[in-house]
């Protein structure tokens, strides 16, 4: 089903009254809160492995539902384990990652390539640029130092986030 149609919006809203499937949300939530372990590298660079769960939880509640989830997600996530000072930016990027896998998996054939595209573009448009957005202006440094750091562990690390999803996404 395409997300340019009424009918994938209106089934994508449905899923608000579904109990199962906030239920569902709500424990991929608390799994990403809980699982919330991370490398950290130079630069203010970190790698994550929520990434999965959020997927997960995008693919069930749909794009509707993905921005409050996405919410809750960071601010959660924050009231947990603070990593420095909030800043709202960072809550930006995971409505926007959140909503990017949802347009990706939600009533949509889960496929190899589309698990590539998906992650892609959430590596590019979340983690390398809205990331080094909110790193630079927090930062005072330009923007460009913390794209070029980003980019390059983002990339790397792609080939591997792919496997890791299709294997979750195919015992799922």
């Amino acid at each position: 089903m395409s997300i340019f149609t009424r009918t994938y919006w209106k089934n994508a809203l449905e899923q608000l009254k579904s109990v199962r499937v906030l239920a569902a949300c709500a424990l991929l939530v608390a799994l990403t809160i809980a699982t919330t372990l991370y490398i950290p590298l130079p630069n203010n660079l970190h790698v994550f492995f929520d990434y999965t769960p959020k997927a997960l939880c995008a693919m069930l509640c749909g794009p509707v539902a993905a921005l409050g989830v996405g919410f809750v997600m960071d601010i959660l996530g924050f009231l947990a384990r603070p990593m420095g000072a909030f800043f709202p930016g960072y809550t930006v990027t995971t409505m926007v990652t959140v909503l990017i896998y949802a347009l990706g998996f939600y009533n949509q054939k889960i496929t190899v390539p589309r698990i590539a595209i998906t992650k892609l573009i959430v590596n590019i448009v979340c983690n390398i640029g809205l990331n080094s957005l909110w790193n630079s202006m927090l930062m005072g440094k330009a923007f460009v130092v913390f794209l070029a750091g980003s980019a390059t562990k983002n990339l790397l690390l792609w080939p591997i986030e792919v496997l890791v999803m299709v294997i979750v996404f195919r015992l799922v």
